[in-house]
């Protein structure tokens, strides 16, 4: 497992920084304009951190309508996307099992991360917008290349929307 380029904490390897820290960069590099201010910089570090915590929570699904939650605005479509490529070994890993028969842990495991990725991604795209929740998502899964060159592209895309239950 590899670390967080910028704090050092555990994270899946397709990630160069962890969540809070990714949050923290986008933040930064916003319209904002840095402060000296210790107070400031607290209540930005809380800002950071309750977005972190509404993104975390936020409602995805592949339902077009909720029972017993009222869409109370509908923000537009969004989407992700992650291009994952499979290292030379898991290719190779991969093209036995597939000589062989049954399941191939390797690419079950980067397709569960690439996943994972573009629905963090698509949920961050949603919080964007002013929104509470994601409807409709879809997921799609296309190879791009052939043989050794193999990539695999997950994009998810979906309707920002206001929830109230």
């Amino acid at each position: 497992m590899a670390e967080c380029v910028e704090c050092g904490t555990k994270i899946s390897w397709l990630y160069a920084l962890c969540d809070r820290c990714h949050d923290a960069n986008v933040a930064n590099n916003s319209s904002a304009k840095p402060t000296d201010d210790p107070e400031q910089q607290r209540l930005d570090a809380a800002e950071r951190e309750l977005a972190h915590q509404e993104i975390g929570s936020m409602l995805v699904t592949t339902a077009h309508t909720l029972q017993g939650i009222e869409v109370t605005k509908y923000l537009g479509v969004i989407s992700a996307e992650c291009a994952y490529g499979m290292n030379m070994f898991k290719d190779m890993f991969a093209n036995v099992r597939n000589l062989v028969g049954g399941r191939s842990a390797a690419v079950e495991d980067a397709m569960r991360d690439s996943r994972e990725t573009v629905l963090l991604e698509l949920k961050r795209e949603a919080h964007a917008k002013g929104a509470n929740a994601v409807i409709a998502v879809d997921l799609d899964y296309t190879q791009l290349g052939s043989g050794g060159n193999m990539m695999v592209l997950v994009s998810a895309s979906g309707t920002a929307v206001v929830i109230e239950e």
